[in-house]
């Protein structure tokens, strides 16, 4: 299962790939650059624009464009084609510090938007961390959970009924799951799904394949693995960078595992392929992500 490199971005950090059937093409964010990306499966060819923000998380909008988690809060993004990116805020995020922006996020199941937040200097070990739910006609959005340090890993089972989320911190290193209300949107039973101080690497993005297995981007270890639902660790696959940041399914047939990851600031060497954007065929197939519902 040789990884292949399909674009070479050198992104900062590379994140929450999203692949987007009707376009044959997969979306990314490279997070401290503000920058929204496209990839053609058919041409190759990459497409980029720039938000005004730090750009952490997207997630595509029923109305067109992307549902995003930024610093400040979440906006709906559209991309032109003349390399434009329209900006419209949503709602604003009360940080507890001002040195905070968002992180890791998606939909769930039925189209409501999650994202979790942190401090951006990780070495301050500070857990001020909240888990974010974004719906219809909110203006300041309250955190539904908190206590983290880097809130990571978000991912909802194929029925949504379990959604799982990490703090991928070194002193933490966590992966849980809860029972999630698909009526109301609403975690509970928080329980241990994975300690990730057992096995190789930092829990980083992850997706949920067609049978509900969880895959987790092990940063620093340059792996990515997959976990049945019991939390049996079942496979890993190599990627050829340290630090992967978060995989996505996508391709024709929904069989392809894109992965983004970090070049950290002192990789000067013009032959590394950190930050770069990642193909593997794991085997299995994936499930579509869901679309923003803003009637939620």
């Amino acid at each position: 299962m040789q990884a292949e490199l399909i674009v070479d971005a050198r992104n900062a950090v590379g994140e929450s790939p999203v692949w987007v059937p009707e376009e044959n093409a997969l979306y990314w964010v490279d997070i401290p650059n503000g920058g929204l990306q496209r990839w053609s499966a058919e041409t190759g060819h990459v497409h980029a624009w720039k938000a005004p923000e730090m750009l952490a998380c997207i997630a595509r909008h029923k109305r067109g464009g992307w549902v995003a988690g930024m610093e400040s809060g979440f906006f709906h993004l559209q991309p032109n084609n003349d390399g434009s990116l329209d900006s419209e805020r949503l709602a604003r995020v009360e940080h507890a510090r001002d040195d905070m922006r968002l992180n890791d996020g998606r939909c769930d199941r039925q189209g409501r938007f999650w994202a979790g937040s942190m401090v951006l200097n990780m070495g301050l070990n500070a857990p001020e961390g909240r888990l974010y739910r974004y719906g219809a006609g909110l203006d300041v959005i309250e955190a539904q959970l908190d206590g983290f340090i880097v809130p990571n890993g978000l991912g909802f089972s194929p029925d949504g009924r379990t959604m799982y989320l990490s703090d991928s911190h070194p002193n933490v290193q966590l992966i849980w799951a809860f029972d999630y209300d698909t009526a109301t949107g609403t975690p509970s039973n928080r329980r241990v799904f994975v300690d990730m101080n057992h096995f190789l690497g930092r829990p980083d993005g992850a997706a949920v394949d067609a049978e509900g297995c969880y895959w987790i981007c092990a940063n620093d270890a340059g792996l990515v693995h997959r976990f049945t639902p019991d939390g049996r660790l079942d496979y890993s696959l190599p990627v050829p960078v340290r630090k992967p940041t978060m995989c996505a399914f996508g391709g024709s047939q929904m069989d392809t595992l894109f992965v983004a990851s970090i070049r950290p600031g002192d990789d000067h060497d013009p032959q590394s392929l950190a930050g770069g954007v990642f193909a593997l065929s794991p085997g299995v197939k994936g499930l579509p992500e869901p679309t923003f519902n803003d009637s939620l």
